[in-house]
């Protein structure tokens, strides 16, 4: 393996110029195949055998302000008793494929088609909305609890997504299956995305049934994370999540919260998990694909909670494939069989299963790691100027662009191979004319000569960048107690404006990725006023959308006083790619 000098040297770069990054060769070709996905998505479904699992629908289970939740029980065939694995959610337990007419195959959650599947999914008709299948689990001898939050479904009362109460109730959900006459006693918590965001609140709680949390990709924080990242408000996919809650309680309408609640003030604060009081077990999925909504709050997660048994599996492929893939579900496997069981002959997970990736389809590496980001990490500053992004500070200068029709690029050919693994952060100054604030939406992205290279992203988007980060200039005041130089904490506490021809500092934190760069590739960052990809379903980085930001000129300036620079983390060379 080839490894990098400590610092990068000074090579020829790409200078400052202005770009448009919503434009990005390959749109059409991919167009094709994302049209394909949505008229046939690549997912199986089949009919488990009947008498290989007991189903009870509509087990009420009574919680401590006596509201009555209701919960589908899958149970192997045998006299028992089993460990279980519970989830739940909004998006309704009986919400299953259903078959077609005269046996046609099944329809699916709509979800499956508004978001593109990365390769074939398979699972069983008894399957939610990224829940675990019951199929699978019960033949592995797991009953399998699957519940309908309060106020969704067939569960009574009125919900408050991501709030104490939902804590509560996971709480007590949890309880209740660990007293029953099929249960030993032990429980843990799976599923993806909100069913992996429910885990955090109720193992806050510390209920003594439960075991073990597999978190497979859950935010962490509501503000920071998915409703307004960087302090700008998300309206694009709050939307079409609720139209898969299967809930008519208006307190689900989280888009109406976002609007009413600008700053991350005592509403979001509420929702924010205490993560140092969870001490189980824990295997936590951190995808590097899922900028937009899960991947920066489940690296947080797995950094915060008290555990000492915590495992991180990282992977840059699409969440659903990758969730209900066999090589995820061996890792599933063999943590709940060590937690729940007791047995100490599977294999133990490493603390982290790093996986790198060189483009969307081609995995470089998959390695065992100590901790996040990487021991030994280099924390690489590259410096904004006329020759692009340079390890030298530059000459005083500027460049300036249009929010809303343009943004400005900056380069750096790199001379050797390289990893970038961990989070970055981007410093920039930054002046406004005719306003008093500029959204800031930034990216790193990879270039090999003339060829953009794409990578997954969010929803199932496959021309995803290495990774983004959004900051709205005005709320730019960082909590000094929580950030460093490579990982800047906004407050999102107040409003500063700017005032005409004020210089300002604006420091954006961007996701992580753990991204393989041969000698000869680009590293290029781009800077606009509105977000970097269209709504385009086909072409696009639908439904992700945000509101539009203030259109004054912007202008970012670099010198002695004013060091616009870009910190990375460099972590080493690459191997032989291996196409997925």
């Amino acid at each position: 393996m080839v490894r990098t000098s400590p610092h990068l040297p000074p090579t020829p770069s790409d200078a400052a110029a202005l770009d448009r990054p919503w434009r990005r060769p390959g749109a059409a070709r991919y167009a094709v195949t994302r049209l394909r996905g949505i008229l046939r998505p690549p997912v199986e479904v089949f009919e488990p055998d009947p008498d290989s699992i007991v189903v009870e629908r509509d087990v009420e289970v009574g919680t401590r302000d006596g509201t009555v939740l209701r919960a589908n029980v899958h149970r192997p065939v045998g006299d028992g008793p089993f460990p279980v694995i519970l989830s739940a959610h909004p998006y309704g337990k009986d919400n299953v494929p259903a078959r077609k007419r005269f046996g046609r195959g099944y329809s699916l959650p709509f979800q499956y088609r508004a978001l593109r599947q990365t390769s074939p999914v398979r699972f069983s008709a008894l399957t939610t909305w990224e829940a675990p299948d019951p199929a699978f689990w019960t033949g592995q001898g797991y009953v399998v609890v699957n519940a309908d939050l309060r106020g969704c479904g067939h569960s009574d009362g009125v919900g408050r997504p991501f709030a104490d109460q939902e804590g509560e109730d996971v709480h007590d959900l949890i309880e209740w299956a660990g007293t029953q006459s099929w249960s030993t006693g032990r429980v843990a918590l799976l599923g993806v995305s909100y069913l992996a965001i429910a885990q955090w609140k109720a193992a806050a709680c510390r209920p003594s049934h439960l075991v073990a949390i597999v978190p497979w990709e859950g935010f962490t924080d509501a503000y920071r994370d998915l409703l307004r990242p960087g302090g700008i408000r998300e309206v694009g996919f709050v939307r079409m999540w609720s139209r898969g809650v299967r809930s008519n309680r208006s307190a689900y309408d989280i888009a109406v919260q976002s609007a009413q609640h600008p700053t991350r003030d005592d509403y979001w604060r509420s929702l924010v998990p205490d993560l140092a009081a969870i001490e189980v077990p824990a295997l936590i999925c951190g995808s590097f694909s899922d900028n937009n909504l899960h991947s920066r709050g489940s690296m947080r997660g797995f950094e915060n909670i008290a555990s000492t048994q915590k495992h991180l599996y990282t992977h840059r492929g699409g969440k659903w494939a990758t969730f209900y893939s066999s090589e995820a579900q061996r890792s599933q496997i063999a943590f709940l069989a060590r937690h729940l069981r007791d047995d100490v002959t599977v294999p133990t997970l490493p603390v982290v299963r790093l996986e790198v990736r060189e483009s969307r389809d081609q995995i470089v590496e998959v390695r065992d790691e100590t901790q996040w980001p990487p021991a030994g990490t280099r924390w690489t500053t590259l410096h904004l100027g006329h020759g692009g992004l340079t390890a030298d500070e530059p000459d005083t200068g500027s460049i300036s662009f249009d929010p809303a029709e343009d943004g400005v690029r900056f380069g750096l050919t790199l001379p050797a191979d390289t990893e970038v693994c961990g989070p970055a952060a981007l410093r920039l100054f930054v002046s406004v004319e005719d306003a008093d604030d500029v959204d800031l939406f930034v990216g790193l992205e990879k270039w090999r000569g003339a060829e953009y290279v794409p990578f997954e992203g969010s929803y199932g988007f496959g021309r995803d960048r290495v990774t983004t980060g959004w900051m709205r200039a005005s709320m730019r005041e960082l909590d000094p107690d929580l950030s460093t130089p490579h990982a800047p904490v906004p407050t999102f506490e107040r409003r500063r404006p700017l005032r005409p021809g004020e210089v300002v500092p604006v420091d954006i934190p961007l996701g992580p990725s753990a991204t393989a760069f041969r000698a000869g590739d680009q590293l290029r960052l781009v800077i606009a006023g509105r977000w970097l990809w269209p709504r385009n379903p086909l072409t696009g980085n639908a439904p992700a959308a945000y509101e539009r930001g203030p259109r004054g000129r912007t202008t970012v300036h670099w010198g002695p006083d004013t060091r616009s620079q870009l910190i990375i983390p460099i972590t080493g060379g690459v191997g032989d790619p291996a196409a997925t």
